[in-house]
């Protein structure tokens, strides 16, 4: 795997959204053939054993679509609120720059399936456990949870492992 590669292409941009923010910008990322294609398959490379796939919007999407196509498990959105158009379970959580509230469909996942969860950054964790809980409100099980690059300095990986004891969040880069 380009390991590498990838870690070159994300560029920060410091205060945004908002002021003290450092953004980890993964667009060039997906601009870039190689790029990409070297983060799907090491993404693939640590995502363990799974039924289906769980992203979260927005850029969660793209990553755990494209894992989902090429290992042939279906692909399960996890929606910022107001966006899904049948009976939906919600969580709100809070992040480093506000608050905000996800949702999934009540019958998105088989009950006892083994859900990868995908998302692009780990911050302080507040995303990936409220879409952890969303997978287990449908009676899945999370088989991992993976994200592209990790913020360490925010503790994410702390804050996940004490709300899910014994799991924690793989990280590519």
């Amino acid at each position: 795997m380009k390991k590498h590669l990838v870690q070159d292409l994300i560029r920060d941009i410091p205060d945004f959204p908002s002021p003290g923010i450092l953004f980890k910008d993964i667009t060039p990322v997906l601009a870039d053939a190689d790029g990409f294609a070297a983060a799907i398959e090491g993404l693939m490379e640590i995502a363990g054993e799974f039924d289906a796939v769980a992203g979260v919007e927005a850029r969660g999407f793209i990553f755990g679509a494209a894992i989902a196509a090429r290992s042939g498990k279906g692909f399960i959105p996890i929606r910022k609120s107001g966006k899904l158009p049948y009976k939906s379970h919600s969580e709100s959580y809070s992040l480093e720059y506000g608050s905000n509230t996800l949702e999934i469909h009540e019958d998105a996942i088989e009950p006892g399936a083994r859900v990868l969860l995908i998302d692009d950054v780990l911050a302080t964790g507040g995303t990936l456990i409220a879409a952890a809980k969303l997978i287990e409100r449908c009676g899945g099980v999370l088989g991992s949870a993976l994200v592209l690059i990790e913020i360490a300095e925010l503790a994410g990986q702390e804050k996940f492992a004490a709300a899910f004891p014994g799991k924690q969040i793989s990280v590519l880069i």
